[in-house]
């Protein structure tokens, strides 16, 4: 019998419960939690993962991230000195308001209007800007791998980082794949150089440099990195490549919820989060093309190239020709190794911090995550029944759709095959893959000097900082 002492306790102790259960969903049916809590576990123990992807970053440069070289990669990385076109920068289509990604379904290059955001126009690229999110981990990069390390390993040049020509191995001395693959953006025409200077990647590389060591600020920018150009040498390309790349070592976001779970964290997942991991890494088969073992550095891709299937839509207006008989297809692999058997094969995209993607695919084709499960889900129905203009993509990429069928006649193996998912597996799935797979998952966890400085540029109309060349509005 509850006397009248014990009442009051009875009763905030039953709104203590109430409120635990609000704000720790998870204690409740513990059991079942727990059943899950192991299974998850140990399938994170079989795959290899451990969560401490993030903390090894130094450890394999072998050195620590040096701040004021990275914060020269990062003014450079917002000015438009560096594209010859006058027009365009790494911002322009790594925005740090989409995980240093695009902003665009298909990328807008040179001839744009200025704006970094939706807003952006001009005419369109043949792909989509992957996230520059965690690239120090991969070892291969763009959307057909063709900059790659030949060892699989980013950080590991023995035996060469390969690029197409004219570069081939020439860049494999650097030691890192990105300080390799920063001296490719400014030689890109429909990227960054524009049509108009002739010659080749070379006489563009030394034009950019004529500039940068034209500019007293850059000077001594440099000169504060790099004591030799202190004392009166020249910026290189080799100096400008290190600045870049340790810019893009200061983007490692890999410290997402899955990763502290797997650290022991166990409340770091909601109930419905860890249910998602376990069809993500079981049922649903997402984990055999999105790997996290070994060479796969915890990013949750293979790395490889594969034909899954993706509608094709092509611009109404672009600046590079498209392949097939109708200029509307992107053959994919078979760009780089002149195979037929790869065409429409393109790498695994990494799914680290998803949340951030407008778009998804190497076209952008959907602009909502779940349409993109459904895909993987259902290849056939999705591509055969794909409406351009139901999935969200702007207008110009409404106009031309290239052949559907000859791509599915190419399809992975490993998506022939329909996976049923129930509608409630289908909802944890959406939230284990936007959610706990993100450690950047809005524009405010971008490093605070970058926030803070694209913030000011936002909100006047100042040049770029250090230099005389135009700057770009940023528009989220």
């Amino acid at each position: 019998m509850i006397n009248e002492f014990s009442r009051p306790i009875s009763v905030l102790l039953h709104m203590l419960l109430v409120v635990s259960a609000l704000l720790c969903p998870r204690t409740v049916a513990a059991g079942g939690d727990d059943i899950v809590d192991r299974e998850l576990s140990a399938r994170l123990q079989e795959l290899g993962f451990t969560g401490n992807i993030e903390a090894t970053l130094e450890k394999r440069l072998n050195r620590a991230v040096n701040p004021a070289r990275a914060n020269l990669g990062r003014l450079l990385w917002f000015d438009t000195i560096t594209g010859l076109n006058n027009d365009n920068t790494c911002a322009g289509c790594h925005s740090p308001t989409r995980g240093f990604g695009d902003t665009q379904s298909i990328a807008i290059g040179i001839d744009n209007n200025g704006i970094v955001g939706p807003d952006r126009a001009g005419p369109r690229n043949q792909r989509r800007t992957p996230m520059a999110i965690n690239t120090a981990f991969y070892p291969n990069l763009m959307w057909n791998s063709r900059f790659a390390s030949l060892a699989n390993d980013p950080f590991n040049n023995t035996l060469g980082f390969l690029f197409p020509p004219p570069e081939d191995l020439s860049l494999s001395y650097l030691p890192h794949l990105l300080v390799a693959q920063a001296f490719i953006p400014p030689t890109e025409r429909t990227e960054a150089a524009g049509f108009d200077f002739p010659g080749d990647n070379y006489a563009i590389r030394a034009e950019v440099l004529r500039r940068l060591n034209a500019t007293p600020a850059y000077r001594e920018l440099f000169g504060r990195v790099f004591p030799e150009v202190a004392q009166g040498a020249n910026i290189t390309f080799d100096m400008f490549g290190k600045a870049i790349a340790e810019f893009e070592f200061t983007l490692v976001f890999a410290d997402a919820p899955i990763d502290q779970f797997a650290r022991g964290h166990k409340n770091a997942l909601t109930l419905n989060q860890q249910r998602g991991a376990l069809l993500f890494f079981g049922k649903a088969r997402c984990v055999e093309c999105h790997a996290v073992s070994g060479q796969a550095n915890e990013m949750f891709s293979d790395f490889k190239e594969h034909v899954i299937g993706v509608p094709q839509i092509a611009p109404a207006v672009g600046n590079v020709p498209f392949d097939g008989p109708g200029a509307d297809e992107d053959f994919g692999l078979e760009q780089v190794t002149g195979l037929a058997q790869d065409r429409y094969k393109f790498r695994t995209s990494p799914l680290r911090n998803a949340a951030l993607q407008p778009a998804f695919f190497h076209n952008g084709c959907f602009t909502r995550l779940e349409d993109a499960i459904r895909h993987h889900l259902d290849v056939f129905s999705s591509a055969r029944n794909y409406d351009p203009l139901n999935v969200g993509v702007a207008a110009d990429l409404t106009v031309f759709r290239g052949p559907i069928d000859p791509v599915l006649e190419r399809l992975d193996p490993l998506l022939v095959s329909p996976i049923g998912l129930g509608d409630q597996e289908f909802r944890s799935l959406i939230e284990f893959v936007r959610d706990s797979t993100s450690a950047a998952s809005s524009p405010n966890r971008c490093p605070a000097a970058t926030r803070l400085w694209y913030s000011n540029l936002r909100k006047s109309s100042s040049r770029a900082i250090a230099s005389k060349w135009p700057s770009q509005a940023a528009r989220y």
